[in-house]
């Protein structure tokens, strides 16, 4: 079997078209069409020749025609003409590359029915062509309706019945000319497509020179027989939407028609390098390398050809370390000699790894004639994969050693995404992905759900990430049964796409330093296919890299060298580790980053920090899927499914569910993700004497290229910051002994230490200075009780009552009550008025439904609280105490099921305001659902918009997701707390505050809201309702539209009824319009985020808010003059007594 599969580049001869990379596989007889007396130069008198056909099935109808001319997949590289070009790798230095990205000439139809006959040919009417950018993708730039569905097909999302197609199927058709040289057509000539969907005709000059289907990875084809020398070649590139190959593309993605990658020529020798494998290892002691080096070599030329093959491998310095020359033989045209070369040593290698990306470069060159006719090059990394067992608990488990450590991969899927250009990536948006990725404490990516493009495999070998490699085969939409009419992956008759892509993804990506793991497809079941392919790509890695293949669909079966789930949650991943398995445990995807999520994230890795077993994960996913769009306003936005094209099938905003927004900004997810993956960490191991530990969780790197230093803070104020000055190997600790013993007690006050972890000097994509771990901790010293505030003589404070409105005020002050809204109206100090537009004090218990809320149907299942927080209906009892410097004034609110919410408020003839409040839930008459949240919310005016809090930021964060906040003093504006959710939603909260003020800019006068212990607290320029997709009545709702009222024209069904508070709406950035005010929410608690997956996940029970408890809480108003008022005004206690 393995012969055959690498004789099968040699299938097809010079100057024929083959029906099937595979047909003799297939028992089909091989049809060919000789086109090699066509005479170069003379090809517009050639008539337009297509191939014979076994059968009136187009290509693109053919399930088993996955391609006709293209070359056999390899190594991507080109020739260089000297070694010192070749050893850069810098494809733009190279004379014999031709980049063709930039404008080219378009046409395009709906169907292909409307194709004008001659759209291929050398001279078309030019009439209704445009101009488009390649790569591109032609709905992106106005051709075509973007379309995004995660699991159901695009072009029959109810009955997939393959291999059958919509009669909607576009065709764009790209065109330009190329200039072809007199020295290019002596050598080898190329046309390559790194990437388009779905299926590919290329024609040059006329004729139809091949066509390709694998939509993820380059098609090459020969060209030499098609082009003549001039400037008037033509290349035409035709690309229809859809083809049965489509049928393996259901990937959870943009279903986007166009060219996804670069587009170029390149020439080679006649004689040429065909393809390298190296095989790069280390020995048993992890010290030494081991190198083996297979080369293949053509002869495209037209007589037998003498060749040798050299080889020199370069370090870091640009020094030889090893070399070796083959001897000459002689190849037969159009055949393929292997040079293998003997197993080379390195002594004292540099290994690779994602912490140390040591990389080695290998330079080829090919001889002829004892001249060197050929340089090329390839960076080369050290590694080794093994299993191995390892004892823990007493109990054996099986565990993946990198380099000899268990390395834990701290990873994301990572999608082909730029919101301006949709599946093509420029290098500027991918060195922003690798930053990313380093400053964040990443160390994997699992490329999702196909093999990503050379640059990728590049960087992230260059800068250090572990990468899976994953084949582009993804069927979720025909489901996973092993039944006829079920999964493809268990049914023969597609055997040949799989093993097509297998082939491609596997072949291109061997060489790389980076790949770590080979993923055989994504939820696409499991079956004869995949069983095939796995025991393709292990008999070609037990013969070199030894790489672990996994594959999701497999589960437990023997296809997967890994147990690859995905989205568990901490409990089961707890269990897989204490029970033990037969194989490492690393999720795929998991902690499902839609929106604000990924509550509870620690909480995994404190599972995969315990056990062996468990060795990482993948979170779902990078990026936000969002195109870049303009509204009327000329205010941005970015699009997601159902935002194009009447009634397409769309699965709405399932596509953005990425840890950075679509222009790379980070989500506030991203700073507890960094924490908890930070590869230094702290513990307590005696607060009391100052004893703590540092632990270095890298495995291979010490410490000695980062500061530790730690600081003792008091309150917001940093005492003194010390250098710890010690360096810590791998997986090793260490304690710090830390004076603590001179911090006396205070009142209001509280001691913290901080921990740093800063890098003393540029390390790859980290520069010098950056934080890259940090730890707090609060110091068990006790604040000394608070004084009771006793004011100052003022005025007696009045009570009064009209038209239902009760006021307490005088000289100072004034308080007002709408007892027939429930709301106070009015909150005033020395003639400043607190409140905005009467919208005062009022219950609260809603939040802007965040994309987990709507996936495990909170909208609708915690309806009843956003009932509850309108519409009050209350009673009021007023008391004046004796003294008459305050007055307490008590609102009791009727809500579900016998439940009151009590609002105690105490004024002070000085203007301070106490708020008391409760939650009476025990006393109930019946069962409510959990509380979105507890708590209250009013306006200021925009004036006071500038906000300083002492509590836990600087990034929002929430009950389930604080860890990487620290405790200290931030200040920010209220436009600056908002973060841009995609789909809008929740945002900007902070917990575990002690005191925040609402200020203004410059004076610093303002408002001190003092928490009698913890609150929690968002402070926006938008309400409550902005954020709450079902209060925007004018947004259409994300239909799905799965019945494919899209193709067949059909009216759609749309039961609205059925869809309020449970379908989200079309709803984007650009509709959240700054208000003039600051709407402020003091929460004593909000539930959790959750994030487990974000189609049913509820946060734990112990981030609930339970309906059926009591709840108190309390915080005082205090105004100031200015912010140097507050740490003053914290000294006091504002109780009633």
């Amino acid at each position: 079997m393995l012969l055959f599969l690498l004789q099968l580049a040699l299938s097809a001869e010079e100057g024929y078209i083959s029906m099937n990379r595979y047909s003799r596989f297939f028992n089909g007889d091989r049809v060919q069409h000789k086109i090699s007396d066509f005479q170069q130069g003379n090809h517009h008198r050639l008539p337009n020749l297509k191939p014979k056909k076994e059968s009136d099935v187009p290509y693109w109808q053919d399930i088993q025609t996955t391609s006709v001319n293209r070359e056999y997949p390899r190594t991507t590289f080109v020739s260089y003409d000297d070694a010192e070009s070749a050893l850069t790798g810098d494809f733009e230095k190279s004379p014999h590359y031709y980049l063709l990205n930039g404008v080219w000439k378009f046409y395009y139809v709906d169907y292909p029915k409307d194709l004008p006959a001659d759209v291929t040919e050398i001279n078309p009417d030019m009439k209704n062509w445009h101009n488009i950018n390649v790569p591109g993708n032609f709905d992106v730039q106005g051709f075509g309706v973007a379309i995004y569905t995660n699991v159901q097909y695009d072009f029959n999302p109810g009955y997939p019945t393959p291999p059958q197609l919509p009669e909607m199927n576009p065709i764009g058709v790209c065109r330009r000319t190329v200039t072809i040289t007199k020295e290019m057509l002596q050598r080898s000539i190329f046309l390559q497509v790194g990437a388009c969907k779905t299926a590919l005709y290329v024609y040059i000059n006329g004729i139809e020179v091949g066509y390709s289907e694998d939509t993820k990875d380059p098609a090459d084809f020969l060209i030499n027989n098609f082009v003549h020398e001039g400037d008037d070649n033509v290349i035409t590139l035709k690309i229809y939407r859809y083809s049965s190959a489509s049928y393996c593309d259901d990937q959870d993605m943009w279903r986007l028609h166009g060219i996804d990658r670069d587009v170029y020529i390149y020439t080679q020798p006649k004689v040429h390098i065909q393809d390298f494998n190296i095989v790069s290892t280390l020995d048993d002691t992890y010290q030494d390398g081991i190198l083996r080096v297979n080369v293949s070599v053509h002869n495209y030329d037209t007589a037998p050809e003498s060749a040798k093959v050299g080889y020199e491998l370069y370090d870091a310095n640009n020094k030889v370390i090893v070399s070796s020359e083959s001897s000459a033989e002689t190849i037969n045209i159009r055949e393929r000699a292997d040079f293998h070369f003997d197993v080379q040593t390195i002594r004292d290698v540099l290994p690779w790894s994602a912490e140390k990306p040591n990389l080695y470069t290998i330079l080829f060159k090919l001889y002829r004639n004892n001249k060197v006719v050929e340089y090329t090059s390839f960076k080369v990394g050290f590694r080794r994969t093994e299993f191995s067992t390892t004892v823990f608990n007493g109990k054996s488990y099986t565990v993946l050693l990198f380099n000899g450590k268990q390395v834990l991969y701290k990873g994301v899927n990572i999608h082909e995404h730029n919101p301006k250009t949709g599946h093509y990536v420029t290098e500027d948006v991918r060195l922003k992905d690798f930053t990313l990725l380093k400053l964040y404490n990443f160390n994997a990516l699992r490329f999702c759900h196909y093999p990503q493009a050379r640059r990728v495999f590049e960087m992230a070998s260059e800068y250090g990430i572990y990468v899976v490699n994953e084949m582009n085969i993804e069927t979720h939409g025909m489901g996973y049964s092993l039944n006829k009419g079920g999964s493809l992956a268990n049914n023969p008759d597609w055997y040949a796409p799989h093993l097509d892509r297998t082939l491609n993804g596997y072949e291109r990506g061997k060489n790389y330093a980076c790949v770590t793991f080979i993923s055989l497809g994504n939820e696409a079941g499991n079956g004869y296919n995949f069983y095939r392919t796995y025991d393709y790509i292990k008999h070609r890695e037990l013969a070199g890299q030894n790489r672990p293949v996994q594959y999701e669909r497999a589960e437990w079966e023997f296809n997967t060298d890994l147990f690859v789930p995905m989205y568990p949650s901490a409990a089961s991943m707890d269990g897989w580790g204490s029970s033990g398995t037969d194989r490492p445990v690393i999720p795929c995807e998991y902690s499902h980053a839609m929106g604000n999520s990924n509550g509870n994230f620690h909480r995994i890795w404190n599972a995969i920090y315990k056990y062996p077993n468990l060795q990482g994960g993948f979170i779902w996913d990078w990026v936000d899927q969002g195109i870049e769009e303009k509204d009327e306003e000329g205010r941005i936005y970015w699009t997601y499914g159902g935002d194009y094209g009447e009634n397409a099938p769309s699965d709405g905003n399932f596509n953005i569910n990425g840890c950075v927004n679509p222009d790379r900004n980070p989500h506030p997810c991203m700073n507890e993700i960094k924490h908890t993956q930070q590869n230094v960490a702290f513990e307590v191991v005696d607060a009391e004497n100052g004893i703590f530990k540092a632990k270095n969780r890298f495995f291979f790197t010490d410490l000695s290229d980062y500061e530790i230093s730690y600081s003792i803070c008091k309150n917001d104020k940093v005492l003194r910051t010390n250098v710890a000055g010690i360096n810590i190997q791998p997986e090793k600790e260490a304690l710090l002994n830390i004076k603590v013993d001179d911090l006396q007690p205070e009142i209001a006050t509280e001691y913290f230490i901080n921990f740093s972890v800063k890098a003393k000097r540029d390390l790859p994509l980290i520069p010098k200075g950056h934080e890259i771990a940090h730890d707090q901790f609060k110091l068990p010293i006790n604040s000394l009780p608070r004084t009771a505030y006793t004011g100052k003589d003022s005025d007696a404070l009045t009570v009064s009552e009209e038209s239902n409105k009760v006021k307490i005020s005088n000289k100072v002050c004034t308080f007002v009550f709408n007892k027939n809204t429930g709301i106070v109206e009015s909150y005033k100090v020395n003639n400043y008025e607190y409140i905005d537009q009467e919208f005062g004090l009022q219950p609260n218990f809603w939040r802007g439904p965040i994309d987990n809320d709507y996936g495990n149907g909170q909208p609708s299942r915690q309806q009843v609280w956003k009932e509850m927080s309108r519409d009050f209906k209350c009673t009021t009892e007023t008391t004046k105490h004796e003294s008459q410097n305050r007055v307490s004034f008590k609102v009791t609110y009727d809500i579900v099921n016998g439940r009151h919410y009590v609002m105690d408020y105490t004024l002070h003839s000085t203007g301070q305001l106490k708020v008391s409040v409760q939650f009476l839930g025990k006393q109930n008459t019946g069962d409510a659902e959990d509380l979105p949240r507890l708590g209250l919310r009013f306006r200021v005016p925009l004036e006071l918009k500038n906000v300083e809090y002492f509590g836990l930021g600087p990034e929002e964060n929430y009950w389930d997701r604080h860890d990487g906040a620290q405790v200290a003093r931030y200040a920010a504006t209220a436009d600056e707390l908002y973060f841009p959710y995609v789909r809008p939603q929740e945002n900007g909260h902070h917990t575990e505050c002690r005191w925040i003020a609402l200020e203004k800019e410059g004076s610093g006068k303002g408002l001190l809201i003092m928490a009698d212990d913890l609150i929690e607290f968002n402070a926006l320029r938008n309400t409550v309702e902005d954020f709450d997709d079902e209060e925007q009545k004018d947004l259409p709702r994300q239909w799905n539209n799965f019945d494919d009222c899209f193709h067949t024209g059909l009216p759609p069904h749309h039961d609205e009824a059925s869809a309020i508070n449970k379908l989200r709406r079309q709803h984007h950035v650009n509709h959240v319009v700054p208000r003039n005010f600051v709407e402020v929410n003091l929460d004593y608690k909000m539930q959790g985020l959750a994030g487990y997956n974000s189609w049913g996940d509820r946060p734990l029970a112990e981030h609930c808010i339970q309906s059926n408890k009591d709840y108190e809480f309390g915080f005082t108003l205090i105004p100031i003059e200015n912010k140097d008022e507050i740490e003053g005004k914290l000294q006091y206690d504002y109780k009633q007594e």
